[in-house]
């Protein structure tokens, strides 16, 4: 006769908790808060906040269970020792750069992250972290596509400006 485990329902309960404040987000970088003071996580949770993303501070079981039940890769020594996740409705990118920042002034050190359902380690977020943003990327691509019409334009104008000069000057040589 097999001994059947029971979970206490609180733990059940944070699981889900988790799951549900996850929501629909698929993108997670994975820090070590240790020695942060509370002022310092208020300080970072609001930096955050200004790129659209969240900060909260885990306990790695119950975030290894809820990933798992989001059906995302296991993360394996992201969540081990004191864990806080920051993740956001938007784009990662941003966040990690300024988790990189932060982490030049408080004592905050990214262990790695989950990125489109990739597993990365700590220096892969950073280089994730320098890479241009999707808008940056469109702004570009809008510039490049931008500038041969604005030269048509430019050279379109040029013909009647040239003639209207050419005229003025006809025009100053007769009256003289």
């Amino acid at each position: 006769m097999a001994e059947e485990t029971k979970v206490q329902q609180y733990k059940v309960d944070a699981v889900n908790a988790l799951i549900e404040e996850f929501g629909e987000v698929k993108d997670f970088i994975f820090t070590d808060y240790r020695g942060l003071s509370v002022a310092q996580i208020t300080n970072l949770r609001l930096k955050l906040r200004e790129k659209n993303a969240t900060y909260k501070v885990v306990k790695n079981r119950f975030a290894k269970l809820a990933l798992e039940q989001m059906n995302l890769p296991v993360v394996g020594d992201n969540l081990v020792g004191p864990t806080a996740m920051a993740y956001g409705k938007d784009e990662l990118g941003p966040v990690a750069k300024a988790l990189f920042e932060l982490s030049k002034e408080m004592p905050v050190e990214v262990k790695g992250g989950l990125v489109d359902g990739n597993v990365f380690d700590a220096a892969q977020i950073e280089a994730f972290s320098k890479l241009p943003t999707r808008l940056e990327l469109i702004a570009r691509l809008m510039g490049t596509m931008n500038a041969p019409v604005q030269t048509f334009v430019s050279t379109l104008n040029a013909i009647p400006e040239k003639f209207v000069r050419t005229l003025q000057a006809v025009a100053d040589s007769k009256s003289e």
